[in-house]
C-alpha cells in the first residue's frame, strides 16, 4: 500500500512538511510513502531573483511526478505553498494536467489529503487547503483532513499552523521561521492518518 506525497516548496518549509507526513505514513505496518515534486515553471533567473533557487536545487534530489503516478497511488497527500489565499500556480497547472485521469475516473475512491504553509498567521491556510478539496472531489477523492484527535490545533499557547483542514506551517514574511515542533507534528499525524483509511480500504 503506497502514499503519494506530491508537493511544491519554494522555500523549504512545505518540504519540511512532506518529511514529516511521511514519517507518519511509515508508521502503518505496509505503508510506504513516496515523496514527488511538481515541476517547477518558474525560469532560473526568476528564482534566483526571489532567493529561492538554492532551495530548488537542493530539492533536486526529489524526483518530479508524473500524472500517471496519481493513478498508481492507494492515497495521495498534497502539499502546496499559498499565493494569494489559493495554491501555488505550480501546483495548478500540475493539477490541469490531470484530466485524463479524470476521464477513466482513475482516482475515484483514492483518499486525497492537503497541507499547506502561509507567510503570515492569517495568510489563508484554511481557504487555500478547502479550494484544493475542490480539486480532490472533482476527482472522485475521498477527501481527509486532520481531525481534532490532533489535539496541537487546539492550542493557544503559541502561534502554530494546523486546521481541521489538514497541516499547514507559518513561514514567516521572509521565509524566517522553520516549521515548529507542533506543526511537523500535525503533519506526521495526518500522513498517519491518510495511511490507516488508505489500509483499511485496502483490505
Amino acid at each position: 500500500m503506497n502514499v503519494l506525497i506530491v508537493y511544491y516548496s519554494m522555500y523549504g518549509h512545505v518540504h519540511r512538511l512532506a518529511q514529516a507526513v511521511a514519517e507518519g505514513v511509515k508508521e502503518v505496518e505496509g505503508a510506504e510513502a513516496i515523496l514527488r515534486r511538481v515541476p517547477e515553471t518558474l525560469p532560473e533567473e526568476v528564482l534566483k531573483k526571489m532567493g529561492a533557487l538554492e532551495v530548488q536545487k537542493s530539492l533536486a534530489s526529489v524526483p518530479v511526478c508524473r500524472v500517471d503516478e496519481l493513478a498508481s497511488a492507494d492515497a495521495i497527500i498534497f502539499g502546496t505553498p499559498t499565493r494569494f489565499g489559493n495554491m501555488c500556480g505550480q501546483m495548478r497547472q500540475f493539477l490541469d494536467a490531470t484530466g485524463g485521469l479524470w476521464a477513466k475516473r482513475s482516482l475515484v475512491g483514492k483518499v486525497g489529503s492537503v497541507f499547506t504553509s502561509t507567510g503570515t498567521q492569517h495568510g489563508g491556510q484554511e481557504s487555500t487547503l478547502l479550494s484544493f478539496h475542490i480539486t480532490l472531489l472533482h476527482q472522485g477523492m475521498l477527501v481527509a483532513g486532520l481531525p481534532y484527535s490532533f489535539e496541537g490545533q487546539s492550542r493557544t499557547d503559541e502561534i502554530t499552523g494546523c486546521s481541521p483542514y489538514g497541516a499547514s506551517t507559518i513561514a514567516g514574511s521572509s521565509g524566517e521561521r522553520t516549521p515548529t515542533e507542533n506543526e511537523l507534528a500535525g503533519a506526521r499525524f495526518q500522513g498517519h492518518y491518510v495511511a490507516g483509511i488508505a489500509s483499511k480500504l485496502a483490505q
